[in-house]
């Protein structure tokens, strides 16, 4: 099978989070590895989250223990694998007119600091009255409590892992959708949007929102008790100075998040039943209620006319039988069929934990495929990860590339790492960078995107695989849109 190029191990429908992280884990394992996604790698839910790397304070609440430690045993190997895209960062829990009483906040955070183990992030304390920069952005009192989580560039993380896989021998392809796919003996036999029919001993159904949808095509419903669930982010102008976030009781017990993100605050999320993969729009009632929840708190009043940019997301959750979106279950659910080849379903998933659901994923393929169960990934830093202190590494790239400048050496250290060094080899002046197709993103920048990132369009450059098109006017798009094509 190994040298037939239609003959793969593992046939993945999915390039999520998911799916880029199980075709890592998976070729990491030696498996021939196919993954293909209809649409661009994070497309959809795995770009739309709340950026964060987290435990989740708040499932606590709701008892789930094992998936609050799972997530910090795993935040705490991330911000050490990716630190060029991963960022430890401080939140703020202000407990002025909170509907929690402190005791009950206090024993949680103190659960958060001891579920994961030993951290290397700071663990939690109560607000001090030094702590100005903390307390003056909000609107009363000086009670409340600082803990620690990491906030992610969810795009990169994903698009990561797929170029980890495809260093390790797994075939990437966007824009090419699972049509079909058959049990055949002892494989699947699978029709592909490109033309081509593929044969693979097992299949995953990462799919996402469509995860359920995936099952009908194939003729098996499965269990498919995914339940769709809105998450939607609003950014505006800044609130307040520093780099640290808060995370804000509201009245009606759910907690919103403020979060610094490109030069503005981000606000989310929202808990909003869907019935469709495409329902993936904010709404109005969604900006006000976010829009109130940040004005329950702050200093500085917004509306939904100060909203600069908005995001939703739909989150395959597996359907628990909670009565309320937000208290239904953000743990992942591994659903294999071995009725013939193996087919394995997701259900659920975060960002925060899809490196350990991909190790999940291959414990329960592995038997089926002659492997046997072995971490591969627990000590692995991500592709451009290789970094000690980030901060000595931005001096390091502005001292090799000083015409970079500031802005520009710390958005590109950022995304790509140690990776920048093979980007910018041979590259002495600004020429070599070639045009600058739109806020700073030149031509170099650009090649590399479309050869190692699997860039296509300018939406995947300019949002995907980079936010510069959050800074740009509408003619700056059109002008960079152009500048694309030719290009590609």
């Amino acid at each position: 099978m190994a040298n037939d190029p239609l003959r793969y191990d593992l046939l993945i429908a999915g390039g999520g989070i998911n799916g880029c992280a199980i075709a890592r884990e998976a070729s990491l394992l030696g498996l021939k590895v196919l993954l293909v996604e209809r649409d661009d790698l994070a497309s959809h839910t795995s770009s739309a989250s709340t950026k964060l790397i987290h435990g989740g304070l708040r499932y606590l609440e709701y008892y789930d223990f094992r998936l609050v430690a799972e997530a910090l045993r795993e935040r705490e190997l991330l911000v050490h694998a990716a630190p060029h895209i991963i960022r430890p960062l401080r939140f703020v829990l202000p407990q002025e007119n909170a509907v929690r009483p402190w005791w009950m906040v206090r024993i949680g955070l103190y659960l958060y600091d001891m579920l994961g183990g030993k951290m290397t992030l700071p663990r939690s304390r109560g607000l001090r009255s030094s702590d100005k920069d903390y307390i003056s952005p909000l609107k009363g009192g000086e009670r409340g409590f600082v803990y620690s989580d990491a906030q992610v560039d969810d795009s990169r993380l994903t698009l990561l892992n797929a170029v980890d896989a495809h260093a390790n021998g797994a075939e990437i392809c966007t824009r090419v959708s699972l049509d079909a796919a058959r049990r055949d003996g002892d494989r699947w036999t699978a029709t592909l949007s490109d033309g081509r029919t593929v044969e693979a001993r097992a299949l995953v159904n990462a799919a996402g929102p469509w995860v359920h949808l995936m099952l009908k095509r194939l003729g098996l419903n499965g269990k498919a008790n995914v339940r769709l669930v809105k998450g939607s982010h609003i950014v505006v102008p800044k609130l307040y100075e520093g780099d640290h976030a808060y995370i804000l009781q509201l009245p009606d017990r759910r907690i919103i998040f403020a979060i610094p993100w490109q030069g503005g605050t981000e606000i989310g999320t929202t808990d909003i039943p869907v019935d469709a993969p495409e329902d993936a729009t904010i709404t109005d009632d969604e900006i006000a209620y976010l829009c109130q929840g940040a004005n329950h708190h702050f200093v500085k009043q917004i509306t939904p006319a100060d909203v600069t940019y908005k995001w939703s997301g739909v989150r395959p959750l597996y359907d628990d039988g909670a009565s309320e979106a937000k208290a239904v279950t953000r743990d992942y659910v591994l659903e294999l069929d071995t009725d013939g080849p193996p087919l394995l379903s997701v259900f659920g998933g975060k960002i925060t934990t899809g490196r350990h659901l991909a190790e999940d994923a291959m414990g329960k393929l592995g038997p089926e495929l002659g492997l046997k169960r072995r971490p591969v990934s627990r000590a692995r830093v991500f592709p451009g990860g290789a970094i000690a202190d980030f901060d000595q590494f931005v001096a390091q790239v502005r001292a090799t590339w000083p015409f970079l400048g500031e802005d520009r050496s710390l958005r590109m250290a950022h995304a790509y790492g140690t990776m920048l060094g093979d980007m910018l080899a041979g590259v002495t002046d600004e020429a070599g960078m070639g045009a600058d197709l739109g806020g700073g993103l030149t031509e170099i920048e650009a090649r590399w995107m479309r050869d190692h990132e699997w860039a296509r369009t300018a939406e995947d450059a300019l949002m995907r695989r980079s936010k510069v098109g959050l800074h740009l006017s509408d003619e700056q798009r059109a002008a960079f849109e152009g500048a694309w094509d030719a290009l590609t």
